[in-house]
């Protein structure tokens, strides 16, 4: 393991354990970088280099990797065996999925509230107001935000998230975000996967794969 990784490479590690926790609970014990190319259709220089990147005890010329191994190692690079606490500003819609979500478990995150400012959502449970947002955030020691709100109102909410304790910010609005040195903001644009979902199906038309 060398512990360092390209933004890319992070991204398909998730990938990589789902697949691998598929292959364990059909039987497989060992798993090869080449099988896991040719079954995801990836280059096998970069799975290898990949899986590399967070293995422990490395895979063996003949017989891979120990799936059950490698399943912990990622597990452990992703963070995914030490659970954090999360919060959702914005219970409309989005924010509700999110919350009811129940896979969240398995990544090691927690959500422990959503916060609105509607009343006619907010419940005794786990949509509660908007103002007590920032005690929970302290009292549990919270330090991922989740923002769901209208791009008008995220700026605000994410000040309020910093003032919390919010180290870490997953931001569905359509807005780019002013942050102080030390927190980390990561956007998910909806438009723009649409934007390349539709033009990659352009150049599929364009090119003949499908009529």
């Amino acid at each position: 393991m060398n512990g360092t990784i390209s933004r890319q490479a992070l991204r398909r590690l998730p990938f990589y354990l789902d697949y691998l926790k598929k292959k364990q609970a059909d039987g497989a014990r060992n798993i090869s970088a080449t099988t896991v190319a040719n079954d995801l259709k990836l280059n096998e220089v970069q799975v290898r280099k990949d899986l590399a990147s967070v293995s422990v005890t490395g895979g063996k010329p003949k017989t891979g990797y120990v799936a059950a191994e490698l399943i912990r190692d990622l597990e452990s690079f992703l963070g995914y065996d030490n659970t954090k606490e999360a919060v959702i500003a914005g219970a409309g819609k989005l924010g509700q999925a999110l919350l009811s979500y129940k896979e969240f478990d398995r990544y090691g995150l927690n959500i422990v509230a959503a916060f609105d400012t509607d009343e006619s959502i907010i419940d005794s449970k786990r949509i509660l107001p908007a103002e007590k947002m920032a005690d929970i955030c302290s009292r549990l020691k919270v330090h991922i935000g989740i923002i769901c709100v209208p791009p008008e109102c995220a700026q605000s909410v994410c000040d309020k998230m910093v003032a919390s304790g919010i180290l870490a910010i997953w931001n569905f609005a359509p807005v780019h975000l002013s942050v102080p040195t030390g927190v980390i903001v990561q956007y998910e644009n909806l438009a723009a996967s649409l934007a390349v979902l539709s033009q990659n199906l352009e150049f599929e038309i364009r090119d003949g794969h499908i009529f």
